[in-house]
């Protein structure tokens, strides 16, 4: 069939093990432009194939689900984090329903592709396919969150968000001429200017109990939110906890502060930060004021609790194991290297 009808199948073997669901409109509608190349690059790989194109929000969800029983063994969530996330609780639907859950995969032609970095995933769609070629499988944690707007539940895979960084969200995603990091520049530039108070917050991790007020609550899976934050730079999807990064009331220079720090994934040890690990945790916000998301995708506006829960080697991956950790290594030698060869 064509691309116009939203479903492409490679005549690679006569019954496809792979289907790829792809999002048209992943980075500002760049993403389906990559279906050439996608093509291309599986047959170069010997790997057959089949291709969806989603339609509307939700679509990705409903395919993922249904892959399974349809005798597909792997599904490849082609876009963004926000690609991701509907394919992630498609999988984990059909896994609660008892159905066969194929094994994730990832290309990235999104925008952010935050989850794929805290993956070990790379960044472009050649190295993807490339992963998938070789099949490298690894288990995988999955957040859930319920509450707000989600009282049954809601799965993430890469990070929740309350406070800052969800408003800066929400003002970025009022922009329609201007995208990816400018975007949030501007959008932190107008959470700035508005800069509303901290709600007291009630934070109950495995047994322990915090409670202050918070501009900012981090509860990641991964690694990266933004593109650019490194919120849990040592973070680990497969280690059955989230790492959370907790600021106390900040003013405006001090968020300012911190934002550069987390460009670098320096905040530990701040005075105003805490960060712990922790696989289960309920945020209470008695007054209300909790402002949340997940994967992007608004959770809440005003909410006053919710249940997050790690959902422990919930599905398979496939991955580059270790891509993160060896790319440190590289940047640290040479790091050591460029400061020998100056003294």
């Amino acid at each position: 069939m064509t691309a116009a009808s939203g479903y492409i199948v490679s005549t690679m073997s006569n019954i496809a093990e792979i289907l790829i669901i792809l999002n048209p409109v992943a980075g500002k509608g760049k993403a389906v432009e990559r279906l050439p190349d996608i093509q291309r690059l599986m047959a170069a790989a010997g790997l057959g194939f089949d291709l969806r194109m989603t339609d509307r929000v939700g679509h990705a969800t409903e395919l993922a689900e249904s892959a399974g029983a349809l005798g597909y063994g792997i599904v490849v969530a082609a876009g963004g984090d926000g690609t991701v996330n509907e394919v992630v609780n498609g999988l984990m639907r059909a896994k609660n329903a008892g159905r066969p859950v194929p094994t994730l995969a990832v290309f990235s032609v999104g925008r952010g592709n935050d989850f794929a970095y805290g993956a070990d995933l790379p960044g472009t769609l050649e190295e993807c396919v490339d992963v998938l070629r070789k099949g490298e499988k690894r288990a995988m944690d999955v957040g859930l969150v319920k509450g707000g707007d989600y009282p049954e539940g809601k799965y993430f895979a890469n990070g929740m968000g309350v406070g800052f960084d969800t408003i800066v969200g929400l003002e970025a995603a009022k922009l329609k001429h201007v995208h990816g990091f400018m975007a949030y520049v501007i959008g932190a530039l107008r959470t700035f200017a508005i800069f509303p108070n901290a709600p007291l917050v009630r934070l109950d991790y495995d047994g322990t109990v915090l409670e202050q007020r918070s501009t900012q609550v981090s509860i990641m899976n991964g690694k990266r939110m933004g593109g650019t934050f490194f919120m849990a730079p040592d973070a680990e999807n497969f280690d059955g906890r989230f790492d959370l990064c907790v600021a106390e009331s900040l003013n405006r220079r001090e968020m300012i502060d911190l934002m550069v720090r987390y460009t670098k994934g320096t905040q530990a040890g701040h005075a105003k930060i805490k960060t712990m690990r922790a696989a289960r945790l309920d945020i209470a916000a008695p007054n209300g004021g909790l402002i949340v998301h997940a994967d992007g995708e608004t959770i809440c506006i005003d909410g006053k609790a919710l249940t997050i829960e790690c959902m422990a080697s919930a599905l398979v991956l496939i991955c580059d194991a270790g891509r993160v950790a060896r790319a440190r290594a590289a940047g640290v030698a040479a790091n050591a290297a460029k400061s020998a060869r100056k003294s």
